[in-house]
């Protein structure tokens, strides 16, 4: 628009004029480019920064696609997959196109899939028509729905299975288990226990010590506890499945929490009202000479098996770097702290009772016989209430140390690939197996770049200089872009597979993208 005349000029300006801006300096090029307008109107002001011309850019823009279910038909879908969802045997999908993609598991570098559209198409061919799969995808959905029905019927009939061809791997795997560790000290514990338990049973018959009584329910207590303790070893080394993908490790922490519970219940209970009742009603005590001897015999007994557990953890300890006494509070082996605590319990209670038995013998009073017997009963819910606590902790989750965190985190962090992790969570998922959570900004450039150098570079820069339409750029970008997409996935991998590397005791790691 022309500031005096109000006339409408229509010119067309070169590019480096648009870049340049019209409302302000002018380079030479753009006052040459303007001059003809100058000499068309005389009074054209001469200052040229008080110009202004209107015009509208327009950019080459592709028209955003509306993708639709058409579109998903080039995603691709494994072999069982198209076998379950579109009722296909193996034979079918031999004389599909076969694409080897790279495997999200571990033990597999890559895997094979097949275009969904190819699938679909093999199913209406080998079915007939839609309403026809249709049919036999519900034949299919009832026959799993009577299956689940009989699932315990099922899970026998596997069973005698596995019995008849001899499924000895997992088994002799839970016979090595009893025979080393924490399931030798179980082993261990429980024979003596349930001998103390017998003997303090007859102690008890024969002289009627509310102690003796005491002391013959906290061995059954420690008997029965370490029965579920042996239960729960033998489930913890079973294999993931299906159902329980991070496996059965929880299982250890299940039983000490049941028999933190069952101390609690048995022991302590029965314990304080035993006491009580001998308060209430005193009764005379007979000779406790076996009671002494039965005494000494359990005191020796449950000295050797608290042995056996301080020499265990000590070893465990060590092997973790951690002090004995961060490895019991952190109740790193479930186990062997019930027999541990079970069994220093025992020690002290033996010597509680032998101490009030001992006083009712020279004064004659039974009070002391039931004092001692509270006194057992106490020491018996302390233990049960601190299992209860350290058992539930470890089931809801906890974070393994902050040290151990910092150094997983820095060696994510000193990757090339990598400018940020954010939200780290590790979790303790019991027996030393530690599942690592991260969000993981990666660096565009370094991964293009670690691309980059996989491909020939003068074939691409050729394959640029053939893209001359809109469609051509689309489909480069298109090409290079999913396999840079496929190298992201690959660097995740790669930083997958060195975490569990350097740090065996971390099992499941889960980097997501950020």
């Amino acid at each position: 628009m022309h500031p005096v005349l109000g006339n409408t000029l229509s010119c067309v300006l070169p590019t480096d004029i648009i870049e340049a801006g019209l409302c302000g300096e002018m380079s030479m090029a753009t006052m040459a480019t303007l001059a003809p307008c100058m000499n068309l109107y005389s009074n054209w002001p001469t200052r040229l920064s008080c110009i202004r011309i209107s015009f509208v850019m327009l950019r080459a823009v592709l028209k955003k696609r509306e993708y639709g279910t058409k579109y998903t038909q080039n995603n691709f879908i494994t072999a069982v997959r198209a076998m379950n969802e579109f009722c296909l045997k193996p034979s079918d999908l031999e004389q599909l196109r076969k694409i080897r993609r790279r495997s999200p598991h571990d033990d597999t570098e890559a895997f094979t899939v097949f275009l969904r559209s190819d699938v679909e198409a093999k199913a209406l061919d080998v079915w007939g028509s839609q309403e026809a799969l249709a049919r036999e995808r519900n034949l299919r959905k009832d026959v799993e729905r009577e299956y689940q029905e009989n699932i315990f019927r099922n899970q026998k009939l596997l069973k005698e299975y596995k019995d008849f061809w001899g499924n000895t791997k997992p088994r002799s795997r839970k016979r090595a288990t009893f025979l080393q560790g924490p399931g030798k000290v179980v082993m261990v514990a429980i024979c003596i226990n349930g001998l103390n338990f017998f003997f303090k049973l007859l102690a008890w018959v024969y002289t009627g010590s509310a102690s003796m009584f005491s002391e013959a329910i906290h061995s059954l207590a420690d008997t029965c506890n370490q029965a579920l303790l042996v239960i729960g070893i033998s489930q913890s080394v079973r294999n993931p499945d299906a159902v329980h993908p991070y496996g059965f490790s929880n299982m250890r922490y299940i039983a000490s929490l049941i028999s933190g519970v069952g101390i609690f219940m048995m022991g302590a209970g029965l314990s304080w009202y035993h006491g009580i009742m001998g308060l209430l009603h005193p009764q005379p005590i007979e000779s406790l000479l076996w009671a002494y001897c039965i005494l000494a015999g359990s005191l020796v007994s449950e000295g050797a098996t608290l042995l056996v557990a301080i020499n265990e953890i000590k070893k465990s300890a060590r092997e973790q770097g951690l002090s004995f006494y961060e490895y019991v509070m952190q109740s790193r082996d479930p186990s062997t702290n019930v027999v541990l605590l079970e069994d220093a319990a025992a020690v002290l209670g033996v010597v509680l009772a032998a101490g009030c038995m001992g006083l009712t013998s020279l004064t004659g009073n039974p009070y002391y016989d039931s004092l001692g017997s509270l006194g057992v009963g106490t020491l018996l819910g302390t233990v049960s209430a601190f299992l209860i606590y350290t058992n539930t902790e470890a089931l809801l989750g906890r974070s393994i140390q902050a040290e151990h965190v910092q150094k997983l985190t820095e060696f994510l962090e000193n990757d090339p690939a990598v400018r940020a992790i954010h939200d780290v969570k590790a979790t303790d998922m019991g027996l030393s197996k530690v599942r690592f959570k991260a969000e993981v900004d990666f660096d565009g450039r370094v991964v293009t770049r670690s691309y980059l150098e996989k491909q020939d570079i003068e074939q691409i820069l050729n394959d640029i200089q053939q893209v001359k339409t809109p469609e051509e750029l689309e489909n480069f970008m298109l090409k290079h872009g999913e396999n840079i997409i496929d190298t992201l996935g690959a660097e995740v991998d790669r930083l997958e597979k060195e975490l569990k590397q350097r740090n065996p005791e971390v099992r499941h790691v889960d980097l997501e993208i950020l």
